[in-house]
């Protein structure tokens, strides 16, 4: 069954809460990528222009300390949103209390408030049961917008949603079609590649890609813990002792279908390294760490690659923010990004940077906005941002 969609709610006249997810990358109070507000704007627009009076929730960055609040103040993204589309924006320095009750009762069909940081309220992340009551009293129906949010079970995910008649938006309900069948019906072959620093990160993950995906490629600073749990040297290269074990196990289920790198880009100084060389894959001398994969291993995963027709891609394949440990990610960017006849989805954070960064992001079926929540689904886990919205 499909799940309650905004198309599916009557909403001209009525208060609409919809909670987005405007956690953008800022400095000095100037926003450096407004693509998580651009992401909004087909749910926003299409309420304003049925003649609902919108009111958006956001969490920016974390919020622990004075300084942290004064640092994630929620007005530069007023500014952003009101350039962005034709609608007045009313920006609401409160998270409750008489001035933001005014401010939405007195709003006008078509119009938005954009209310202070959802997380300036220490019940935002406990999904305090009276925080969520009291915001939906602020409106007479809810939409779930912020996919990079619905992983989590907070007040403002799932407190408001438990209160009003409930939809998804267009971000998420695309999230949920594209990730949903990837999981559950993907076209074949599905090839799936990990990157990233730590297995730890990714266990369900790979537990659950084993299952379902015909091939799992696997990179970045976790294939070390692998190469060490196959006995190889890896010098001083990230691993995690503890997670050795559960490599072997890996490896044992994933037999035939696990492809770890041959090969290993190697310096001699994480920082401000003198000698940069490639070495196969478990033969790292003691006083060197593996920094991205190897030539031969772009070519075996290229190989691999090779007929796939559902494709998902999360974490970079080494150190790619530094351009000589960058090749391996750039490579594997634009093999998927060629890749004809294929569903191609990146499962948001350093590689959906990668691609936007590289001008590869149009190539791309789907990029998602939340890579904690994406990688979530692909575990097959239940996100309560979601669960809680109706069956149609």
């Amino acid at each position: 069954m499909a799940k309650v969609t905004v198309k599916d709610l009557e909403v001209t006249g009525k208060h609409v809460i919809v909670r987005v997810d405007f956690n953008v990358p800022h400095k000095d109070g100037v926003i450096t990528d407004d693509n998580r507000v651009r992401a909004a704007l087909p749910t926003i627009n299409y309420l304003t222009e049925q003649g609902a009076k919108v009111l958006l929730l956001s969490h920016l960055g974390k919020v622990k300390t004075e300084e942290d609040k004064a640092k994630n103040d929620m007005s530069i993204v007023a500014d952003c949103l009101a350039k962005l589309q034709s609608a007045p924006v009313t920006f609401v320095n409160a998270t409750r209390g008489t001035e933001l009750e005014e401010a939405v009762k007195n709003q006008a069909n078509g119009s938005i408030v954009l209310m202070q940081n959802t997380r300036y309220e220490k019940g935002e992340s406990k999904n305090d049961e009276e925080l969520g009551a009291y915001w939906a009293s602020l409106g007479d129906l809810f939409v779930e917008d912020a996919f990079g949010s619905v992983h989590r079970a907070h007040a403002s995910t799932v407190g408001i949603a438990s209160h009003l008649p409930s939809a998804l938006g267009f971000l998420v309900e695309k999230e949920v079609s594209v990730l949903g069948k990837a999981v559950n019906d993907p076209q074949r072959p599905f090839v799936a590649i990990l990157g990233g620093a730590k297995v730890s990160d990714k266990i369900g993950v790979i537990e659950n890609l084993l299952k379902i995906a015909d091939k799992v490629l696997i990179g970045g600073g976790m294939s070390y813990t692998f190469a060490k749990a196959k006995g190889g040297e890896i010098g001083t290269s990230l691993l995690e002792e503890d997670k050795m074990d559960l490599a072997k196990e890996f490896m044992a289920k994933g037999e035939g279908k696990l492809f770890l790198p041959v090969d290993t880009v190697i310096a001699n100084d994480f920082s401000n390294p003198t000698e940069i060389k490639t070495v196969e894959a478990g033969h790292i001398p003691s006083d060197f760490m593996g920094l991205d994969i190897g030539p031969k291993t772009v070519e075996l995963f290229k190989k691999e690659l090779e007929g796939a027709k559902t494709v998902f891609w999360n974490g970079p394949m080494g150190v790619f923010e530094d351009e000589r440990f960058a090749k391996g990610t750039i490579a594997i960017c634009e093999e998927l990004a060629g890749l004809e006849n294929a569903t191609t989805i990146i499962g948001g954070g350093d590689s959906a940077s990668a691609a936007k960064n590289l001008g590869y992001a149009e190539k791309f079926s789907h990029i998602s906005t939340g890579g904690g929540a994406s990688l979530e689904y692909m575990e097959g886990k239940e996100l309560p941002g979601i669960a809680i919205i109706p069956e149609k």
